[in-house]
């Protein structure tokens, strides 16, 4: 087995290049692979293109890439918290490849799994499949490039015909996730909600560096735990417990017993 232990993040991501396209964990800002987004802002990548559920926020998460402008397409299925995305966006700065939420985390299982494509019935009847969807806008109110039609078919599934769309699979140049738990051969165990896109976005890189919050020795975890294998995960850091998580917004409900 191979120790995959890298001293700092910014030893971590070092070869990841300028064009580079990463997979990233996280939802909202949940699992959000932090430590490793901060180290590539720090070494000045630029032009990269995104898979990742969404951007973060203006301040936190991939918002900070997007801040600064290191970021040239993003294929999302959410983009509704960042002020910024909206303004990067809507000037023809910024591409985006929407694409529903289920469609993603399939297009990246499948890109980890060795499946070049699938068909789903998600999308069908929309500009999903029938294409013009803006990917680009040209800063004067126009689109500059739109989405494609896709290939629809007709399969007879439980002997009920429908129509599907053909929707190719993800892979990435690097991936970037956050998990609770890894060892030294790369074997990693998330938490809760924090799993969220993270396995799925491991996959899909060729390369995936993970940010743990404790790394043990190998044998100290539980293989029926193990949310993701090692043999996805060439890299691994440990952050501590201690590093800094956001949520995105905070409410609080004012019952009987303790209203004033």
């Amino acid at each position: 087995m191979i120790d995959k232990t890298y001293a700092s993040a910014a030893e971590a991501v070092a070869d990841i290049p300028d064009g580079a396209s990463l997979a990233v964990g996280g939802f909202g800002l949940s699992g959000n692979p932090t430590a490793l987004i901060e180290a590539l802002l720090a070494q000045g990548t630029t032009d990269l293109s995104i898979v990742s559920n969404n951007c973060g926020v203006d301040d936190w998460g991939l918002g900070i890439l997007l801040n600064a402008k290191r970021i040239r397409k993003m294929t999302s299925s959410y983009v509704g918290e960042n002020k910024e995305f909206e303004r990067q966006f809507l000037s023809g700065e910024l591409e985006l490849e929407l694409t529903p939420q289920g469609t993603l985390a399939e297009k990246l299982r499948a890109g980890g799994s060795g499946i070049g494509a699938f068909f789903t019935q998600t999308g069908v009847g929309t500009q999903v499949a029938e294409g013009g969807l803006p990917r680009r806008y040209d800063g004067e109110g126009g689109v500059a490039i739109a989405s494609p039609v896709k290939e629809t078919r007709t399969l007879e599934v439980s002997g009920a015909p429908r129509e599907y769309v053909l929707e190719e699979a993800i892979v990435t140049d690097f991936s970037l996730v956050h998990a609770l738990k890894g060892d030294r051969y790369g074997n990693l165990i998330f938490n809760k909600a924090a799993r969220n896109f993270n396995p799925l976005a491991a996959m899909a890189g060729r390369i995936c560096i993970a940010q743990v919050e404790e790394l043990v020795e190998p044998g100290e975890l539980d293989p029926d735990c193990v949310h993701l294998p090692g043999i996805y995960v060439h890299r691994i850091i440990e952050v501590g417990r201690d590093i800094e998580k956001r949520i995105e917004r905070r409410t609080v409900t004012t019952t009987e017993g303790n209203r004033s």
